[in-house]
């Protein structure tokens, strides 16, 4: 058994303690969230189970105090910046840290300076800090990059995440725009409220893990229009207001595009997968047909890299830098 602390427990926060539980793997021995509606409460009851004997607290100190902890699973905010002093808070407790923080996944080209702080801060209390997830963290930038592994010669890498957005949780189709007005959409675009986060993340991982060295690293992102009434989101949706986003991330040496990363997720989406295309020697499509349901895969790595930040050398780290992550029942905890 893994002795966790759970930090945040927001929606997905929730999730990954039921998976935790019906794993068996971990011993969740503390929680954390500064929502005064939360904290007090027993966290099983809080997460929609039986009773775990474990209260919520708003600080990590109380909800760690006196008890052996090996990891915190982090799952706060999107926000580099926003992170650093939680952070700092576990690290100096001496807790590993998995976090779901996009702006982590690969923070050495768009944050170097908070990247370095982390670091230091972690090498020096000697734990691990990781920044998953299924996008960032996996799909769009570690699974291309392993798949590379197949070839002699690589001129381009093209990803392919597409959803059907209907059947994701609301904050979600929230955060991709669906059901806005194109005039609400813009807006929301312009102030940065509207955007998935971790593009120029990924594609300076996928750069990084194939010795590109980027002249630069774009990124756009405009909505995809209803044509007709849709009413399988989570509030009808008009002809002519935004179902969705795509959003695409760019990477170039030079003036050649050698990495290319389509997100595109909406209400109504005719077929979701997930599809990574090398353009190399041999050439590589992988293609999953249904694509891979974002919040399942989010929470299930998020617990199945815990063994291999356990098994990592101090440090801030990336996906590429962790023992290989893969499923694991109690018996292969160690």
């Amino acid at each position: 058994m893994i002795n966790t602390v759970h930090v945040g427990i927001g929606p997905l926060g929730q999730k990954i303690v039921r998976y935790a539980v019906e794993r068996g793997c971990f011993n969740i021995v503390g929680a954390v969230d500064t929502d005064p509606d939360k904290a007090g409460k027993d966290l099983g009851e809080l997460c929609g189970i039986d009773p775990l004997g474990v209260t919520v607290c708003d600080n990590p100190g109380e909800a760690t105090a006196g008890k052996p902890v090996e990891a915190a699973l982090l799952t706060t905010v999107s926000s580099i910046v926003s992170l650093e002093s939680q952070v700092r808070e576990l690290a100096e407790a001496k807790l590993n840290i998995v976090s779901t923080c996009e702006e982590l996944s690969y923070p050495w080209s768009t944050n170097p300076e908070v990247a370095g702080r982390i670091d230091e801060i972690c090498r020096a209390n000697g734990i691990v800090c990781l920044g998953t997830g299924v996008n960032p963290g996996y799909l769009m930038d570690f699974l291309p990059t392993v798949l590379t592994g197949l070839c002699q010669n690589v001129e381009k890498v093209e990803v392919w995440r597409v959803q059907d957005a209907s059947v994701r949780r609301i904050p979600f189709q929230q955060k991709i725009g669906a059901g806005l007005t194109l005039e609400e959409f813009e807006a929301r675009k312009n102030d940065g409220s509207l955007r998935h986060v971790g593009l120029p993340e990924s594609v300076s991982f996928v750069a990084d893990r194939l010795g590109w060295k980027l002249d630069r690293n774009e990124e756009t992102l405009e909505p995809v229009i209803a044509e007709t009434q849709i009413d399988s989101g989570y509030k009808p949706i008009s002809k002519g207001m935004a179902r969705g986003v795509h959003q695409v991330g760019r990477g170039y040496v030079g003036d050649r595009e050698v990495i290319t990363l389509n997100f595109r997720a909406a209400v109504g989406e005719p077929e979701s997968y997930d599809q990574v295309h090398i353009d190399g020697e041999p050439a590589i499509k992988s293609r999953i047909a249904g694509g891979v349901n974002g919040d399942i895969a989010t929470c299930a790595i998020t617990l199945n890299a815990v063994r291999s930040v356990l098994q990592a050398t101090p440090g801030l780290k990336t996906m590429g830098d962790v023992p290989p992550i893969a499923f694991f029942t109690e018996t292969a905890v160690r």
